[in-house]
């Protein structure tokens, strides 16, 4: 969940700003948002998104600064009253809209920083996807670079700590790799991953 998430993360007093307000536009005038967005993907050259926490509310998983999010509600003194787990969740209408959106030819990449997987879960393809704050499904070998992602269980570990696996990868005909497994997600400190970081510069100038 969510909140194990947070809770395993390192001591870091400045979380941001929390507590703001959603705003919910009236009917019209999201109408009007819709089509002038219809507009600009329609005459897009090269169409970037960016994604967050707010697209996996809807799957249920809590955000960390909205109105209920997990720091929102820490700051107050309360803990999430509940929180569907990551292996529980399924992929929102907006992660299959993006999907859709890709196939169709309107999206030509996303980044983001959710961890909870559920871009690639979705079926958006990974060569168009960078994961900038890692995936509690995917696991990579400390020794070779092979990357796992796991399709029901989530790694043990967060903050690039080794996760008990080893690498199963052939190194040779007879022997496997055998390296130690470390999971993807970041904790306050850690650097942005390569090569997602570098790709995801270079698609968003």
């Amino acid at each position: 969940m969510s909140l194990d998430y947070a809770s395993a993360l390192s001591e870091y007093e400045n979380k941001g700003v929390c507590g703001i307000p959603e705003v919910r536009d009236p009917d019209y005038i999201f109408e009007q948002k819709v089509s002038v967005l219809t507009d600009l993907l329609r005459h897009s050259s090269y169409t970037v998104v960016h994604t967050g926490a707010g697209l996996s509310t809807s799957s249920g998983i809590p955000d960390f600064r909205g109105p209920n999010g997990v720091w929102t509600l820490e700051k107050r003194g309360r803990k999430p009253a509940f929180s569907k787990s990551f292996t529980e969740a399924r992929p929102s209408v907006g992660h299959m809209a993006l999907v859709a959106l890709e196939r169709a030819g309107y999206i030509n990449f996303v980044i983001t920083q959710n961890i909870d997987g559920l871009h690639l879960r979705s079926g958006f393809p990974r060569n168009r996807l960078s994961i900038l704050h890692g995936d509690v499904f995917m696991e990579k070998c400390a020794s070779c670079g092979t990357v796992y992602v796991r399709s029901t269980k989530i790694v043990p570990t967060f903050g690039l700590k080794p996760t008990g696996a080893v690498c199963t990868k052939m190194k040779t005909r007879v022997r496997p790799c055998g390296g130690k497994l470390k999971d993807s997600v970041l904790d306050w400190e850690d650097e942005l991953p390569e090569p997602d970081y570098a790709i995801a510069v270079k698609e968003a100038r």
